[in-house]
C-alpha cells in the first residue's frame, strides 16, 4: 500500500510546519487533562500562519525509575525522526524547542477523524480496534489476546489487519516503544493513521508493550524489509540522522537501536513478546 500523501496542513509543506512549530510563538490555551505528565494545549504562529499544537515541557515531566537519562520530550523528537526515515511519516510534526515554561517538545495537533462502522479505506478509517465475543477474530482481524470485560466474562480484543497499523507496528519494535495505547492512534483526514506519545521508547532494554501484537512472529511485509535497510544505512556513524539522534538520546540506546533494526533485518520477522516484560499498556486507551 503506498504512504498517503503527506500533509501539507492547509498549505504549509512538513518543512513549513517544523519551522512554524520551532520558530512560532505560542500561546497556551489550556492544558490536556488526565496525562501523567504536563500536556499543554496551544497556538503556535509565525509569519501569518498559525495552527494548534501540544507543547510538553520538560518542567512537567514525571521522574521514571527506568527512563533516568534524557528526557520524554526528546524521546518524542526522536520517535518523529525516525518516523520521517522510514518515509511513511506516522508521528505528526515534532520539534524541541523553548517555550513558556523551559525547554519542551512542540508537537502539531491533529484533530483525529471518528472511525465508523463500515467506512473503506477510501473514505474514513474503518474501526482500529475491537473486543469480541468469539474465540478467533473475524476476516479482517488480527488477534492480541483475551481481556477481562467485567463479571467474571472475558473478550477477545483484536485490531484491524490493516496496512497503516502494521507500519506502526514496526515503528514501535523499532524506537521500541513501551506504551502504544488505542487512544495514541489518531485516523485523520485522507485516510491517514498518525502514532502519538512516544516518550517511553528507546530504552536500551526490551520494554515493548503495544496493543499492536497481532502479526507477531509473521514475515514483515516486503516495504518494512525495504525502511529496515535504509534505516540500517541512516544509522550508521557519522550519518545525518545519526548525529541529530545523538543530541535527544544516550549513546547506549543509539546503539541499542542499531542492534534492534538489524535484529529485525536478520529474523525477517514481527518481533514477539519476551516474556520478560508484560506486552500490553495498562490501560489499554
Amino acid at each position: 500500500m503506498p504512504a498517503p500523501e503527506r500533509i501539507p496542513s492547509r498549505g504549509l509543506t512538513e518543512a513549513g510546519l517544523r519551522t512554524l512549530l520551532t520558530e512560532g510563538e505560542l500561546t497556551v490555551l489550556g492544558q490536556v487533562r488526565g496525562a501523567s505528565n504536563a500536556v499543554l494545549y496551544c497556538t503556535v504562529a509565525h509569519e501569518g500562519e498559525e495552527r494548534t499544537c501540544v507543547y510538553k515541557p520538560v518542567a512537567g515531566e514525571q521522574p521514571l525509575w527506568d527512563f533516568p537519562d534524557g528526557t520524554l520530550a526528546r524521546r518524542e523528537v526522536a520517535a518523529y525522526e525516525i518516523s520521517e526515515a522510514t518515509g511513511w511519516g506516522l508521528v505528526p510534526p515534532t520539534v524541541l524547542r523553548e517555550g513558556p515554561y523551559g525547554e519542551g517538545m512542540c508537537q502539531l495537533w491533529i484533530e483525529a477523524e471518528e472511525a465508523e462502522e463500515g467506512a473503506d479505506n477510501a473514505g474514513g478509517l474503518p474501526p482500529l480496534l475491537a473486543l469480541v465475543e468469539d474465540d478467533e477474530p473475524g476476516e479482517g482481524w488480527k488477534a492480541v489476546g483475551f481481556a477481562e470485560v467485567g463479571e467474571g466474562r472475558t473478550a477477545l480484543l483484536v485490531h484491524a489487519d490493516d496496512p497503516r497499523l502494521r507500519r506502526l507496528a514496526v515503528l514501535d519494535a523499532v524506537i521500541n516503544n513501551g506504551d502504544r495505547k488505542g487512544g495514541h492512534l489518531l485516523p485523520a483526514p485522507g485516510g491517514r493513521l498518525y502514532g502519538i506519545d512516544h516518550g517511553v521508547t528507546f530504552n536500551a532494554d526490551d520494554k515493548l508493550r503495544t496493543l499492536l501484537w497481532g502479526w507477531a512472529g509473521e514475515p514483515l511485509p516486503p516495504e518494512a524489509a525495504e525502511v529496515l535497510d535504509r534505516l540500517s544505512t541512516a544509522l550508521e556513524p557519522g550519518a545525518e540522522l545519526t548525529t541529530r539522534l545523538a543530541e535527544l538520546i544516550t549513546a547506549a540506546e543509539l546503539d541499542a537501536l542499531r542492534v534492534r533494526v538489524e535484529g529485525l533485518r536478520t529474523s525477517g520477522r514481527h518481533p514477539q513478546p519476551s516474556g520478560e516484560w508484560p506486552p500490553i499498556p495498562w490501560p489499554p486507551v
